[in-house]
């Protein structure tokens, strides 16, 4: 017996890596010090613009996501997601990106379905000039069904101590939304559970509600707000950032806000986009329930001073970013809505 015996292929592993490798070299910079496939990845970060560097380091996936693009044979979208997903994450605390890491994990290797989530993880990386420093890619018969995989990446970002957000964040402060793209990475169990079992819809089904099918609109990518907001962090007119993912509302926007204060939300300060009333109306889905697992529209919420309210909408569009008040800092814990 041998390992691909066991469910091991080890030439397949070999022709994916060197898929990858052709990818992530479209992602390089001056910073990085090492091949794609040596043990570690090297970088060496220029911080002559940042007196006093701090790292911030996230990890995440992409979800059940990954089921609409196996249903839909489409697995580049999942891949950028996975980058703007992580970028947003340490966006939140003022960072830049650095670099970044992925995994993928598969029943069975397949050297084109890996080429294509990496092609997506690559996209990303070089949109947000972020290098694709490494990785792993994993094949585990018995842990994975053959079809199966996962999907998680780890991004290094830079942010100076002076600058890291949350900060300074006051009673009255107003909280500004920018729209999502659809579910973006959170909440794809009970949207499928809802859609697919419950109304009995398939990926392919056109709905002139949405004006695409199903499955493009699952699958439609992740957006990423870097270049909309670094220029106001840059300046000091933003006091915090809460990125809407799993937890929706009430499980993010009280993470970047101190003791004593929480969110009033005002209902309606917003159009909900038609996907999530399907959804909410499809599966008799509390309101509740759709606030604290979808981001109901609103990808990114930033906290700033009413002072600075009109510079910052100002800004936001000049870098063709809609931007809506939607609620304001309270005395209080937690978000309640009006």
């Amino acid at each position: 017996m041998d390992y691909r015996e066991a469910g091991v292929d080890i030439s397949a592993a070999e022709a994916a890596k060197v898929r990858i490798k052709r990818l992530a070299q479209r992602t390089v910079n001056a910073s990085v010090l090492s091949e794609i496939g040596s043990f570690g990845g090297m970088f060496r970060p220029d911080l002559s613009s940042c007196p006093n560097p701090v790292l911030v380091a996230s990890c995440d996936g992409v979800g059940t996501k990954i089921q609409v693009a196996r249903l839909l044979g489409i697995h580049d979208s999942v891949g950028y997601d996975l980058v703007a997903h992580s970028v947003n994450d340490i966006l939140v605390q003022g960072a830049t990106p650095l670099f970044f890491l992925d995994y993928i994990a598969l029943g069975k290797m397949d050297p084109e379905l890996v080429e294509s989530v990496v092609s997506g993880v690559a996209r990303g990386c070089a949109e947000f000039s972020c290098p694709l420093l490494g990785g792993e890619t994993a094949e585990m018969p018995g842990t994975y069904a053959i079809g199966d995989y996962d999907l998680a990446g780890f991004i290094v970002g830079i942010v100076d101590k002076d600058k890291a957000l949350p900060q300074g964040v006051r009673k009255d402060d107003l909280l500004l939304g920018l729209p999502a793209n659809g579910l973006h990475t959170n909440g794809y169990s009970l949207a499928r559970r809802v859609l697919f079992e419950t109304m009995g819809l398939g990926v392919h089904d056109h709905l002139p509600e949405l004006g695409t099918t199903v499955g493009q609109a699952l699958l439609a990518t992740h957006r990423a707000y870097l270049a909309a907001l670094e220029p106001l962090i840059e300046r000091g007119k933003v006091r915090a950032l809460a990125h809407i993912t799993g937890g929706g509302f009430p499980g993010n926007i009280p993470r970047v806000l101190p003791a004593g204060l929480g969110a009033r939300i005002r209902r309606g300060s917003w159009e909900v986009p038609a996907l999530f009333r399907m959804i909410q109306k499809g599966g008799d889905v509390s309101e509740q329930e759709m606030f604290r697992t979808f981001n109901m529209g609103i990808g990114m919420v930033a906290v700033v001073a009413p002072a600075d309210l009109h510079e910052v909408e100002h800004s936001l569009e000049r870098r063709g970013e809609t931007s809506l008040v939607i609620g304001s800092v309270v005395e209080g814990t937690g978000v309640a809505f009006e």
